[in-house]
């Protein structure tokens, strides 16, 4: 895989960058001036990331794997450790589907209902592979979302959620906060940024 160099990374004129930022020369970047990006983040592959006017805010020591796609006009937070897997689509906008309204970026908005709301993705968040998250979803810290599950709403912390829709099937275990604590110690003071 191919990344961006610094130079080329400043070039874009994202929000804010931390250090060690790692972005494929082939992810597209739209909006990049509403991207925030902390260290040690990377993008893969194929990914979208379009920023609306809500912003995109991305924490410390995230992947964001190949082909995901990341779009929409509300804002969307993916906050540090969050894992997001290969084609997952995180939406906080989507077109009315009942039949109210037209729907499609080539139509005026006015004759769209076209919904925007937050979305929420806590610290040690891991999505598997092919889910999608929808307009208005909050993940809180250490949620984990089985492959190709839909998240329309809340989930709890430290929840193990797989379907479609996603409900609670399992705990998932918190040892990965010691294992954090434990690691953010050993970088400190080696000029690792967090």
């Amino acid at each position: 895989m191919s990344f961006l160099s610094d130079t080329e990374l400043s070039s874009l004129g994202f929000a804010s960058m931390g250090e060690n930022i790692k972005v494929s020369r082939k992810a597209s970047i739209y909006g990049a001036s509403r991207i925030s990006l902390g260290s040690n983040v990377r993008i893969d592959d194929f990914c979208i990331l379009s920023a609306g006017s809500g912003g995109l805010s991305i924490g410390s020591f995230v992947h964001i794997a190949a082909y995901a796609s990341i779009i929409g006009r509300g804002r969307i937070e993916i906050n540090d450790f969050a894992g997001i897997s290969a084609r997952v689509s995180v939406y906080s906008s989507s077109d009315d589907f009942t039949g109210c309204w037209m729907t499609g970026p080539t139509v005026p908005d006015e004759f769209t209902g076209v919904q925007h709301a937050p979305v929420t993705i806590g610290r040690h968040v891991i999505i598997g592979a092919g889910s999608v998250i929808l307009p208005g979803a909050s993940l809180e810290d250490g949620v984990a979302i089985g492959s190709l599950s839909l998240i329309k709403g809340f989930c709890r912390e430290f929840g193990v959620y797989f379907g479609v829709p996603a409900r609670r099937v399992a705990e998932r275990k918190r040892n990965l906060l010691v294992l954090e604590e434990k690691f953010l110690a050993s970088i400190e003071g080696k000029g690792v940024p967090s």
